[in-house]
């Protein structure tokens, strides 16, 4: 199990390998929720997303090992691939071939191997176990593994020092990794506090996973959050039981929703978010996110979008 000890301990140890993100009021969004909305720039770190926290903290706990690998839908491989190159470790990044280029050519800037394999997550795995099996790498998955939630706890500790007053907190839920990691945090501090996961509509596995009551495998399709695909994992140890304990409200956005989002925090807040880091805003926008009992936090969860995607959407075109 993880607990809020590992997460504070998690903050201590990666404090020189991140960066403390900042917080900024919405007025716009404000209006649109009735209440105040706080917007958590995670996006503004190292790697554009907050990935970076757990699979450094990850990475930061390996003995002698060959290197490290993992799959992903783009965000943690470079996380990982950042974390490797600090420590001096060799990494290949397993993705699959709905990831976007932008994504792939980041990852490989960072001078980690983009390998890539198949039509899915779950495919990608497959060379990742192999790799560790045949060769000897970490494989350091992207959120079903307890330094990675840990790492991603330390977003919690942090929201609560900036927005001590927060009531809700509104997280993008893919596999969970990062919803568990924050409600631990926040809960285990304030347990009143009401944490939400917002996803797609379009292959939301671990809202079917929670509605279904155990782990399932849904059809990874394309979608603007294209950070949120991947299944959760059939075997999975940890992501899903916290999420289904911890997690008070699951909300699911169509395609236009999280392009509104997306348009939303451009034009009226000047942040530039790629579609996972938009559905907050997407939410608030569609009227299915309100701040009625108080400070409602929007995790804005990376930056890592196509420039000439991000500029269609906000033209409307896309």
């Amino acid at each position: 199990m993880v607990t809020l000890e590992d997460v504070g301990t998690a903050a201590e140890r990666i404090r020189d390998m991140i960066r403390i993100t900042p917080v900024k009021a919405s007025a716009s969004l404000s209006r649109l929720a009735g209440g105040p909305v706080w917007l958590k720039c995670e996006h503004r770190q190292e790697t554009g997303a907050f990935k970076l926290r757990g699979a450094s903290n990850a990475a930061a706990r390996l003995g002698r090992v060959a290197g490290v690998t993992t799959a992903s839908t783009g965000n943690h491989g470079r996380a990982l691939a950042h974390a490797a190159r600090q420590l001096g470790l060799p990494a290949v990044i397993c993705v699959s071939r709905l990831v976007p280029r932008n994504k792939l050519q980041a990852i490989e800037a960072l001078g980690a191997e983009a390998r890539v394999i198949g039509a899915s997550q779950d495919e990608a795995f497959e060379e990742a176990r192999r790799l560790r099996r045949d060769e000897g790498f970490a494989l350091i998955p992207p959120f079903d593994h307890p330094d990675v939630i840990a790492g991603q706890g330390t977003l919690g500790l942090e929201i609560l020092d900036q927005i001590p007053d927060a009531a809700t907190i509104a997280v993008p839920l893919s596999g969970g990794g990062l919803l568990a990691g924050v409600a631990l945090a926040v809960k285990g501090l304030r347990p009143d506090i009401r944490i939400i996961g917002i996803s797609m509509e379009r292959g939301a596995a671990m809202a079917a996973s929670l509605k279904a009551g155990h782990p399932v495998e849904v059809e990874e399709l394309e979608t603007l959050a294209d950070s949120l695909g991947g299944g959760v994992g059939l075997k999975n140890r940890l992501t899903f039981a916290m999420c289904r304990d911890l997690m008070d409200e699951v909300i699911l956005l169509t395609e236009a929703e999280i392009a509104a989002g997306i348009r939303h925090l451009a034009v009226e807040d000047g942040e530039t978010v790629e579609g996972a880091a938009a559905v907050g805003a997407g939410a608030i926008i569609a009227g299915k996110l309100r701040a009625e009992d108080g400070p409602l936090v929007l995790i804005l969860s990376g930056q890592n979008i196509d420039p000439d995607r991000h500029a269609a959407i906000v033209r409307g075109e896309a």
